[in-house]
């Protein structure tokens, strides 16, 4: 873990250099409220909309408009007899190494103030104001003082309770306000995330919590039980378009389909968490850019369902996610640990999926559990990938042997879904078939995760990289084979969701039909939704929000923030 007097600030940060972006005051108003956040969004590009968001943008809209025409502001030595207000001007420092926006600017006998619009009510506390908000707008002050402009004090306005909150620029502001900006500046520079609050009541209401998972973090160095994550923001879910010659465009919010032979469908571009399109299907570039712009991935995926990419969704605007993944995939010893968690993760759960669903003979069951207990724990000793893999082979061999055992009384009488043994490349049956898309989707969910995250889902830690593999994606989907994908199998042939009738074989190969792989993806997406107990934190937590969880602490990890990726193994 991080130090948490690591940002104490030593020697002010240098004037910007030409390639250095300038920070803004709203990020300063932030590195004041939480260093960590300030950091998430203007060093990694880290964004989140949230109710609070919103209602600023509305409030700052306004300003907008009524500035539309509002005169410009003369140099510092025209002002002498000058009486006049202007909106939503912009200037910045180099020297300080800031920009600002400033919502309206007043001048009257030569001085300026600056006047920052706030959502909400005045506080009742001191000052008239939080000191964020007071620091944001003496970065304003600072930066019309270094342009040569007269200006000792600012304003806050406040929308709901329509009141104006005056600040002077006294030397205490503007000491903490260089401080806030040189230490956001060198932290900036170091590259160095700050460590999370702790059990602090500003996390709740966040909108970057999922993102920063600050409790999550601090769980690996105290121990101490997170709080709940809250809800998910909105209720947006993946669309899949699988049908050969289907059309997609855009019709001002709403994303259209053009089916031939049926009527066109129209969903809005608000209610897509992902697109998902396989086989022949088009796309409009004006419904692309729209998408790129809400920054919702698209995976295109071949007929039979393998992920040959994605478009957007690509995560926070930094390298440096990126860049300790690629270290860590240099180094062979952190390799070799993150293998054996990894493999022992996966055989644990290959036993819990046997261990809850097992309908064959008892003292066959006890000899698997039994079996896989041991090989999951010789995984995490191993000193050799070779001898890992050959361990996991091992487990695998095992209990796809046991398989068969997990089905019903009424799937296992239909011939159709014997199954002897794991095969693909093509599937030689429908139990394989259905294993295979299964890996196919999961791939796809685990892949946008990473993504989301800034992490690269090609470069794996131990799958090879490989010309159209997704290395890391397959690493982060080995622990939820059993649990996601393997389970929605037994539940689709168990339920009777997919029958004998819905396969079809062609070229030595078995495949889903249509109707019978979207009867699939709607059981597949049922899963991801049922809600689960987080084994390591202990709160209710969906199976797709879990994913995303599990890709964020593979990030901190790869970072060196944790000391272990916390795989998801279920009880």
């Amino acid at each position: 873990m991080a130090d948490d007097n690591q940002f104490q600030l030593t020697l002010p940060a240098p004037a910007a250099a030409a390639d250095e972006p300038l920070v803004p005051a709203r990020m300063v108003n932030e590195w004041v409220y939480c260093p960590r956040l300030a950091f998430l969004e203007w060093v990694e590009g880290e964004w989140a909309p949230s109710g609070d968001t919103e209602q600023g943008a509305r409030v700052h809209a306004r300003t907008d408009r009524q500035g539309a025409s509002t005169p410009a502001l003369p140099a510092p030595e025209e002002l002498a007899e000058a009486t006049l207000e202007t909106r939503r001007l912009t200037l910045s420092s180099e020297r300080l190494g800031l920009i600002a926006q400033i919502d309206v600017l007043e001048a009257e006998d030569g001085a300026v103030v600056p006047v920052d619009h706030k959502k909400g009510s005045r506080p009742h506390v001191a000052k008239g104001a939080y000191e964020p908000e007071r620091v944001q707008l003496c970065v304003q002050g600072l930066i019309l003082q270094d342009n040569g402009y007269a200006c000792t004090e600012g304003a806050l306005w406040f929308a709901e309770s329509r009141e104006r909150v005056p600040v002077p620029f006294d030397e205490a502001l503007r000491t903490a306000t260089l401080t806030a900006a040189s230490e956001l500046r060198l932290a900036a520079a170091a590259r160095r995330l700050p460590p999370p609050l702790e059990n602090s009541p500003k996390c709740p209401r966040c909108s970057l919590l999922p993102v920063c998972l600050p409790d999550e973090t601090r769980f690996f160095a105290t121990g101490d039980p997170p709080r709940p994550l809250p809800p998910p923001a909105d209720s947006a879910l993946p669309l899949y378009v699988q049908q050969p010659g289907a059309r997609l465009g855009k019709a001002g919010d709403t994303l259209t389909v053009k089916l031939e032979g049926e009527a066109d469908r129209a969903v809005a571009f608000g209610d897509v968490s992902e697109l998902v399109l396989a086989g022949p299907v088009s796309l409009s570039t004006p419904a692309l850019h729209e998408l790129l712009r809400r920054e919702t991935p698209v995976a295109w995926m071949s007929t039979g369902f393998w992920f040959l990419g994605a478009t957007g969704g690509q995560g926070p605007k930094s390298a440096a996610t990126r860049a300790a993944q690629f270290a860590r995939a240099a180094d062979a010893a952190a390799r070799l640990a993150f293998a054996r968690g990894l493999v022992a993760a996966k055989i644990r759960n290959q036993r819990t999926l046997l261990r809850r669903n097992w309908r064959g003979d008892a003292g066959e069951r006890t000899r698997a559990l039994e079996r896989l207990r041991h090989l999951a724990a010789k995984a995490e000793q191993m000193d050799r990938l070779d001898r890992l893999l050959g361990t996991e082979g091992e487990a695998a061999a095992l209990y796809f042997r046991a398989f068969p055992s997990l089905f019903n009384e009424a799937a296992s009488r239909l011939p159709e879904f014997a199954f002897a043994s794991r095969n693909r490349r093509p599937p030689s049956d429908p139990v394989n078939a259905c294993l295979s898309l299964a890996y196919g989707m999961l791939t796809r969910t685990c892949a946008a995760a990473l993504q989301t995250c800034g992490l690269d889902p090609w470069a794996g830690l131990y799958h090879v990289a490989k010309p159209g593999r997704p290395a890391l994606a397959l690493d982060l989907m080995e622990p939820l084979r059993p649990i996601v994908a393997d389970s929605v199998v037994l539940t689709a042939i168990n339920n009777g969701e997919v029958g004998p009738n819905d396969f079809v074989t062609a070229a030595r190969g078995v495949n889903l039909k249509p109707p019978g792989r979207r009867r699939f993806i709607a059981a597949y997406e049922r899963r991801l939704d049922q809600e689960m107990t987080q084994p390591l934190f202990g709160y209710q937590i969906s199976m797709r929000r879990a994913i995303h969880v599990q890709a964020r602490l593979l990030a901190r990890y790869l970072r060196r923030e944790i000391d272990e990726p916390g795989h998801l193994t279920p009880r």
